[in-house]
């Protein structure tokens, strides 16, 4: 009987430490802006699942997808500043979107509360196994001995990889064409059928495809090496510089959060994403986890608001 009651006092003061963590008693919901099953929707679960056992609260994801992420990012503006609604989204409907559509209904800098950027991963710029083009020189080459002919492929206008080529061109003072797909998988599909040239994808949509030889990665859009593929060199190793780019998903909530909420959220989200299995498997599909501070996200989105700014206006990029 000792035993059962020191065990039930011990449950007990574990369950309040966890319910203390909480910041409502209601179902916190974790709104993604895109369908089910990428990259962007896997943060938002892996959330879920950690941090649901942790606080004791009802952890849900919903999927609001549309527009390039507009029509998610703009109903989590609406929504209450009670710790009840947070937006998990990549870069494209806070510091993207509002340069390539007009008259969204929402201010990507003004109407958030930043909470953190929770992850990262550059991206790889890749041709298929067949390809005759080895190293990036190899593409640039080609694409000054015939401008405007080489294919790109990318999930999208706007998307982290449509950008990066055009960012890519504008350093090397080369031309090529852009080919939007509607989604990364089928961007992919094609690339590894040859039927477009090459393409700078997110490094956790293909490096299964690179391991297995099914495409060859030229050089990685990071500062260092990728640990997942330490072999490819950087952009810059590769004789191209400004072209650090990297994709990631950050957590914002509707402003106004009261700042106890956002502190005891951030811990929560902080330490789901260090929890030893969650970093195994990001570190596998090359991801980089940052779980930076408000503060600090805010910076960076400021920052990542101006430079894709200018990337767009001097590409005269549209969403069309």
């Amino acid at each position: 009987m000792k035993k059962l009651l020191t065990a039930l006092a011990l449950g007990a003061c574990v369950a309040a430490a966890a319910q203390a963590q909480a910041w409502t008693d209601k179902t916190v919901t974790l709104l993604v802006p895109f369908p089910p099953g990428g990259s962007t929707d896997m943060i938002a679960r892996t959330l879920s699942t950690q941090m649901g056992p942790k606080i004791g609260t009802t952890i849900l994801v919903d999927n609001k997808a549309g527009a390039t992420g507009t029509i998610g990012a703009a109903i989590v503006k609406r929504a209450s500043a009670d710790g009840t609604t947070f937006l998990v989204t990549s870069l494209g409907p806070l510091v993207v979107a509002p340069h390539l559509i007009k008259g969204l209904s929402y201010d990507a800098i003004a109407d958030f509360d930043p909470i953190m950027v929770a992850v990262q991963a550059p991206n790889l710029l890749v041709v298929p196994a067949e390809s005759p083009y080895k190293t990036v020189a190899d593409v640039i080459a080609a694409q000054k001995k015939e401008p405007g002919k080489l294919t790109f492929a990318s999930s999208g206008n706007g998307s982290s990889d449509h950008l990066t080529v055009e960012l890519f061109w504008q350093q090397t003072g080369t031309s090529g064409v852009h080919v939007p797909y509607k989604g990364g998988a089928p961007a992919i599909s094609d690339l590894l059928g040859g039927q477009v040239n090459a393409s700078f994808q997110n490094i956790n949509a293909v490096i299964t495809h690179v391991k297995a030889g099914k495409l060859r990665a030229l050089a990685v859009t990071s500062a260092r090496r990728s640990a997942a593929l330490p072999d490819i060199p950087t952009m810059a190793e590769a004789g191209v510089k400004g072209v650090d780019v990297y994709s990631w998903q950050g957590v914002v909530a509707p402003k106004g959060l009261p700042p106890q909420v956002r502190q005891k959220a951030h811990a929560a989200m902080v330490a789901a994403l260090n929890e030893p299995e969650v970093r195994k498997q990001f570190d596998a599909l090359g991801f980089e986890i940052v779980a930076n501070t408000p503060e600090q996200f805010a910076a960076f989105e400021k920052a990542e608001y101006e430079r894709w700014k200018k990337v767009i206006e001097t590409g005269n990029i549209t969403a069309n």
